[in-house]
């Protein structure tokens, strides 16, 4: 009896500690302005000097995000702009020596990539920035970064499709001078080159009309078969033993589901076991080697966070002291000096606004940087965390995601958004901080972010699970999401929308188009919608790609194929369209073609349905442009809140607005001229 008496006592204090906790959730979150999430950010990219005096980073210049450097002991209102380029840049690095910043950049999201280089310690003189300089001044061209040499810093090695638009040819750069020497050309569909640790070329990869992968051991002009994988299977380089002999291979080829870590040797192709997923539930992730030693610093596996798994006592000590000083949070090792001992590390979570830190791993120095994005910093109280799920599909198939529900909200009969990744074959969704997800839980709508199959890092047979299932399983997964939702009491049935990018923008139109009962409205972002002239449109240089793209998809040159691809084309069921799509695409896309929106537009105005339509005429494949993806969520926020009633910031900068009346189409304007 004592003790039924006290399991109540205890019973009755913890509900009446729940009720108090209830009481003092917030209600009234204010609506923060989008900028804190889709405006420049003050600070990024930060990355040391190979010496460790100066830092280079990432900083709006005349509205752009731009490199600027300073002394490390300076204060960073003593920083320099380098460039002045009027289109965010796609990376940039050190040369090896620190005598160079190089870049790589496009031109309006044309993925045309050119590679340049800018010397940080010059002055400006006629302009307010150093002259940059291209170093590969050819158009239409998608240059690679191979290799940068650490053995004579004036080199890097490129690739070009200069000869060939389809293949890559492998040239020696000098950076001083610009000049180019060709190295290898590629007459022969290669598309993997790999050097050891001297900076020789020992292995290339070519890919059949198949899409069959074969690795060849290069001695002098002769090529040894030392590995081979097929279409449905994969296979890389990811580093070498410190003697040069031996390779460690990714692989999961054959019976391995699990991606893993093999070791080859070169001469006897004799082939070891190094490491899979302790808890054997996903690929392997990474390895870190050491540029100093060559020898192993650590792996990693993620699943639904990343695993750390240490060779290397001494980064692990310092892995395990930089955890003990920002608990719950993800630590990635972003910039090192050459020797070694002085990093930039960067910290980030689910609802805090990433730092950057300089740390000592000899002293144990801890020095905050910069808050990529104080203001946001400022309304971290506001942020909500995101929370690994699992479900099940349709079939069974069990699909990993996150779900982010908005701050003081009861988790309970919320509008949703189910926010779909690109890609497919490939990406995933990680857990940590994501703009969109935080933007829109503040607008009042929980969202899930299913890994639907296909995604990558869960097996090999999860990858090509959804192969040919465009518009079937793989939007099952998606729909199966919402499902779980509705029976948890998560979801409000009648609220429910869905939005993406790339292959989540199939999916937007898959969704409304196959399950029309399902959703209120979508939003989409680049997404295909007839896969006919998407297969017809690609770029040249994913020629070695297409065998992988028809398993995908469909074969187009059979009749089955034709089938199947008509039937997963949102185009050509665009009559079962009955809920508002707001579209939104880039003129310069080249993946997704301008043509794959105009068409679903013209066949849902024909058809008197609702449609709306944003097109930005210096964009391609997803918005770069703080400006344009203002005034897009913009819109979007608009859009949402009219059908699902989510809160919506009204007021917009002038710039902003005006950007969203450029971009906004005339439907009755819209026009597609088949391709003859």
């Amino acid at each position: 009896m004592k003790k039924t008496l006290l399991h109540l006592a205890v019973f009755i204090i913890t509900v009446n500690a729940i009720l108090a906790q209830t009481k003092t959730i917030k209600t009234d979150i204010p609506i923060l302005d989008r900028e804190l999430f889709f405006g420049n950010p003050e600070f990024v990219g930060g990355k040391l000097s190979p010496d460790g005096k100066y830092i280079s980073f990432m900083k709006e210049y005349e509205g752009i995000m731009n490199i600027w450097v300073k002394k490390f002991d300076e204060p960073f209102g003593n920083a320099r702009p380098l460039t002045n380029s009027k289109r965010p840049m796609q990376g940039y690095f050190w040369s090896e020596d620190g005598k160079y910043i190089l870049y790589v950049k496009d031109e309006n999201g044309d993925e045309n990539i050119n590679i340049f280089a800018v010397d940080p310690m010059a002055t400006a003189e006629s302009s307010k920035v150093p002259a940059s300089r291209n170093l590969t001044p050819l158009k239409g061209i998608a240059a690679k970064i191979n290799l940068v040499s650490k053995k004579n810093p004036d080199l890097i090695i490129v690739s070009l499709n200069d000869r060939d638009k389809a293949w890559h040819d492998l040239y020696e750069l000098k950076i001083a001078t610009g000049e180019l020497t060709k190295i290898y050309e590629n007459k022969d569909r290669v598309t993997g080159f790999d050097f050891d640790w001297d900076e020789n070329l020992r292995v290339v990869s070519k890919t059949d009309e198949k899409g069959n992968t074969i690795m060849y051991k290069k001695e002098g002009e002769s090529l040894t078969q030392i590995y081979e994988t097929s279409v449905s299977e994969q296979a890389y380089i990811t580093s070498w033993t410190p003697d040069n002999k031996q390779i460690y291979i990714v692989s999961n080829k054959g019976d391995l589901n699990l991606s893993t870590l093999l070791l080859m040797n070169l001469d006897t192709q004799k082939i070891t076991k190094i490491e899979s997923d302790p808890k054997n539930k996903v690929d392997f992730g990474g390895l870190n080697t050491s540029d100093l030693t060559h020898e192993i610093i650590s792996t990693s596996y993620t699943d639904d966070k990343t695993t750390y798994y240490w060779k290397d006592k001494k980064w692990e000590a310092s892995y395990t002291y930089l955890q003990s000083k920002f608990p719950g949070r993800e630590i990635t090792f972003q910039s090192l000096t050459k020797d070694e001992k002085k990093l930039l590390v960067a910290i980030s979570g689910d609802k805090y606004a990433s730092e950057l830190y300089f740390f000592n791993i000899d002293t144990k120095e801890l020095l905050l940087q910069y808050v990529s994005r104080p203001a946001l910093k400022k309304v971290e109280q506001y942020l909500a965390a995101m929370t690994p799920i699992k479900y099940k599909s349709s079939d069974g198939v069990e699909i990993s995601g996150y779900l982010t529900l908005p701050v003081g909200s009861s988790g309970k009969n919320l509008p949703v958004i189910m926010f779909i990744h690109g890609g497919p074959k490939g990406p995933r969704d990680n857990w940590g901080y994501n703009s969109y997800a935080q933007f829109l839980a503040n607008r009042g709508y929980a969202v899930l972010q299913p890994n639907f199959r296909a995604s990558g890092g869960y097996g090999k047979k999860f990858l090509n699970a959804g192969d040919l299932q465009w518009g079937k399983l793989m939007q099952d997964d998606i729909t199966w999401g919402v499902k779980y939702l509705i029976a948890q009491g998560i979801a409000n049935k009648d609220k429910v929308a869905i939005m993406g990018g790339s292959y989540g923008g199939y999916a937007t139109l898959a969704g409304l188009a196959f399950t029309p009962d399902v959703y209120a409205c979508g939003v989409d972002i680049v997404g295909p919608s007839n896969l006919f002239t998407l297969l017809e449109s690609i770029p040249a240089y994913w020629e070695a790609g297409r065998a992988s793209l028809y398993a995908m998809v469909g074969d187009p040159k059979t009749e089955e194929g034709k089938k199947r691809m008509e039937e997963a084309s949102p185009l050509f069921s665009a009559d079962k369209i009955v809920k508002p799509l707001l579209i939104i695409q880039g003129a310069n896309d080249p993946r997704v073609k301008k043509a794959e929106a105009d068409q679903i537009v013209i066949a849902l105005r024909d058809k008197g349905k609702k449609v709306s339509y944003l097109m930005a005429d210096d964009e391609g494949h997803g918005f770069r442009k703080p400006v344009n993806n203002m005034a897009m969520f913009a819109e979007t926020e608009k859009f949402l809140a009219g059908i699902l009633g989510g809160k919506y910031q009204k007021e917009m900068p002038e710039n902003v607005a005006n950007r969203l009346k450029e971009i906004t189409v005339d439907i009755s304007k819209v026009t597609y001229e088949p391709k003859k």
